[in-house]
């Protein structure tokens, strides 16, 4: 069996419960892809974006409705050596992506503040404006569970709100354009696994601006880096706490908590206190 061949077979057999199956059901649940979509599958370069790709030409071959798939890489300024990787992993996997190039990382960096922020928007920007160019409705991004489960439990802790990642957006700034995370159910020690059993190696972050700095988003000390670990430490108690924290998005109940925001609009428990009773 050649090499290409035992990488997608085991998607499909080794890890069919960790992988496919999470995968096929965030589609199913979410309704991230509909008959005649054209989807931009948008690669970072790391394991989670290079596994979705693969999961996407998996389900290409499957799916018993058409839609066509386009597979980019946008370089926003990596460094000679994360290129290369890209490259030598998209010839591995056989992945036929496009590449294009832009210098948001040094637009970003140029400025005087945390550069993070601004290059995020830039990124995504771009991603919406080169999947429109390639007749794109929508565009799939490879944030995992874990990523979910962090942005919530960051929001509450550090921003003093209660709001998650969702499966899917509307874009805002680019009509007609959607964005949808496929990888919403898989855990990431689901895909490192995957990747160290296929013997893969993706690069970690490729930021230029931590590259140079001690203490960012790719660093032990960054708030994302925090979180996971105060939640392991929490599954060391309770080893649901990860099932919780996502379940806890879908059981909101309203007349329990303080307020709520809808828009703009916020709204106050008070503004129906009468209406309830005990």
């Amino acid at each position: 069996m050649d090499r290409i061949t035992q990488i997608e077979r085991s998607i499909i057999k080794t890890y069919r419960s960790k992988l496919w199956a999470p995968f096929i059901k965030a589609l199913k649940e979410y309704e991230l892809i509909k008959p005649g979509d054209k989807v931009c599958v948008c690669i970072s370069g790391g394991k989670d974006s290079m596994l979705m790709a693969k999961l996407f030409q998996e389900v290409k071959r499957h799916s018993d409705f058409e839609f066509d798939v386009q597979y980019l890489v946008m370089n926003p300024g990596y460094n000679e050596y994360n290129l290369e990787v890209i490259k030598k992993n998209l010839e591995i996997l056989q992945i036929p992506a496009t590449f294009v190039e832009t210098n948001i990382f040094d637009i970003a960096n140029a400025q005087d503040r945390s550069p993070c922020y601004l290059c995020a928007k830039m990124r995504r920007g771009a991603l919406y404006n080169f999947a429109g160019k390639l007749g794109c409705n929508k565009i799939a991004l490879g944030h995992h569970y874990d990523d979910v489960i962090e942005t919530t439990l960051m929001n509450m802790l550090n921003v003093g709100s209660f709001q998650t990642m969702l499966p899917k957006l509307h874009s805002t700034n680019h009509k007609g354009m959607e964005l949808i995370r496929p990888m919403y159910l898989i855990r990431e020690k689901d895909i490192v696994n995957w990747a160290k059993y296929n013997d893969l190696q993706f690069i970690q972050c490729a930021c230029r601006f931590t590259e140079s700095i001690a203490n960012a988003a790719c660093n032990s000390g960054s708030q994302r880096h925090e979180t996971k670990k105060l939640i392991k430490e929490l599954e060391s108690y309770n080893p649901v706490v990860a099932k919780n924290i996502f379940k806890s998005a879908t059981n909101v109940y309203m007349d329990k908590i303080l307020g709520y925001k809808k828009g703009d609009e916020y709204i106050s428990f008070l503004d129906h206190y009468d209406e309830y009773e005990e």
